[in-house]
């Protein structure tokens, strides 16, 4: 009978000593899935490959006498993280049918580390949306309260943790697209630094943005996952070729930054949830009697980050998903022999049908802000703004160690409560896309539970490749104040 472990540490201990099996693990996982259906959270699922490397796994540890980093650790992927010769759709019917040619480098990675890859889950359509309603599979339920949302882009492989149907999950954060809905699910989200884990294989949304990110129920688990995917890749130009500390050994919490910056602005924004605003005052005033310095700071450009961060991004997205045609690859409309269009025709009618309401849209707005007459009016003007942004951030992480904010204005909100408002919709993002624009590491640690009966956490920053100092800071929050959140 196998139970699930407080961390990969414990499980692998348990491995040694005899006490459980890989496939002890993948059999629990996969019964999880199985009674968790409904929940939606997966598009494709390889119980039997799964089983077939506990197998392997099991038989390995007698001939060896160390574990590889990841042995035996059950993982999800989202459907945009190339899987080599299984489906990669980016939960859109553009793709329906098409498997990935080869592994991404986070994939890889992994699978030389030990790792079982269980599935892949759902999410919103190219990874563009805050709820994941806006899959070709359909929406994703939060396991806490099935009539609400789990966040999105990245709601599936969340909720895969937060239902344990996986031990970590790999996801995609463009503008908070792992952070809100770790928020929203009560688990552990890390954005890394724009840089930090290889983009190779990761189907693009908008390039300037995207990075892996990382799902799991602790600190540690984070840190181990992402010391194995990190670092430089000769596949990827734009990965950094900075060294990957061994975060999993180095969380001495004792280290930990004592510095910490909020954005004045942000406590006092109207989109805030009092109940949130109330509880991050009051935690604020803990740190502080715990000697921490938590100090203020102004940020006069909080109004322009959201405009400036859909102005680039789907930008960005007009020009990524103009692959996406129908003659290579992926869905394609299916003419009577008779019948004669032009290519052009061909074009439209594939992307018409095989992309979703929300993806067309952001290719119109993308399209809109690159033609002539406007490129200078908003792209240029919001690279500017970004470079502003970019700036202040760097002035802010000379001072302090960290900067705290709230990861969403609200709680996870009901199913339906926002398609029909867009504005409102984009603004749930108001406090994640600035890790994104400046290319900071971010992360949702959870700490607190609303009277709605919903969980809900804090969001911490640090300067470009701190990581290490993140976590410390993760690590330590959870530890001290996690069980005396309320």
């Amino acid at each position: 009978m196998f139970t699930p472990f407080q961390s990969i540490e414990a499980y692998q201990k348990a491995l040694v000593a005899g006490t459980t099996t890989c496939v002890a693990a993948v059999e629990y996982y996969i019964s999880n899935i199985q009674k968790n259906a409904h929940l939606n959270a997966f598009t494709h699922t390889y119980f039997e490959e799964a089983l077939e490397k506990a197998k392997e796994l099991d038989l390995q540890r007698h001939s060896v006498t160390s574990l590889s980093p990841l042995h035996g650790v059950v993982v999800a992927l989202k459907d945009v993280i190339c899987y080599k010769d299984h489906p990669v759709t980016a939960s859109s019917k553009i793709l329906s049918g098409f498997q990935s040619l080869y592994n991404a480098t986070a994939v890889e990675k992994l699978l030389q580390a030990g790792a079982v890859i269980i599935g892949n889950t759902n999410c919103d359509e190219f990874a563009m949306g805050s709820t994941n309603e806006n899959s070709f599979y359909g929406k994703v339920l939060n396991a806490i309260d099935e009539s609400r949302v789990p966040g999105g882009s990245s709601g599936g492989a969340a909720v895969a943790v937060q239902a344990d149907l996986c031990m970590v999950s790999l996801g995609s954060d463009t503008g908070g697209s792992v952070r809100q809905p770790a928020d929203f699910c009560g688990i552990v989200g890390l954005k890394p630094s724009y840089g930090r884990i290889s983009r190779y294989g990761l189907l693009a949304y908008a390039s300037s943005f995207d990075q892996i990110g990382i799902f799991a129920k602790n600190i540690p688990d984070v840190a181990l996952v992402l010391e194995q995917i990190a670092g430089p890749d000769t596949y990827d130009s734009t990965v950094a070729q900075v060294e990957v500390p061994a975060y999993s050994k180095e969380l001495d919490t004792a280290k930990a930054g004592k510095k910490i910056a909020y954005f004045k602005e942000a406590l006092e924004s109207d989109a805030l949830d009092p109940e949130i605003k109330e509880q991050i005052l009051r935690f604020i005033k803990e740190l502080q009697a715990d000697g921490y310095t938590v100090e203020p700071v102004n940020f006069e450009f909080l109004d322009y980050i959201v405009p400036t961060y859909y102005i680039l991004t789907t930008a960005e997205a007009s020009s990524n998903l103009s692959r996406y045609d129908g003659v290579r690859y992926g869905y394609r409309v299916n003419l009577a022999p008779d019948k004669k269009i032009s290519l052009e025709d061909f074009y439209k009618i594939n992307r018409s049908e095989g992309f979703g309401w929300e993806v067309k849209k952001r290719i119109l707005l993308g399209t809109f802000v690159l033609s002539e007459g406007y490129f200078d009016a908003y792209f240029t003007k919001a690279q500017q703004v970004r470079q502003l942004l970019k700036q202040k951030t760097e002035l802010i992480f000379r001072q302090f160690d960290a900067l705290i904010l709230p990861t969403s204005p609200s709680t996870a909100f009901k199913i339906g409560e926002k398609t029909n408002d867009p504005i409102e919709m984009y603004l749930a993002d108001i406090f994640t896309v600035f890790a994104n624009l400046v290319g900071v590491p971010g992360i949702s640690v959870p700490l607190f539970w609303h009277k709605n009966g919903m969980p809900y956490g804090i969001q911490i920053m640090t300067s470009q490749f701190s990581e290490l100092s993140l976590l410390r800071l993760s690590h330590q929050w959870m530890l001290k104040y996690r069980a005396t959140g309320n």
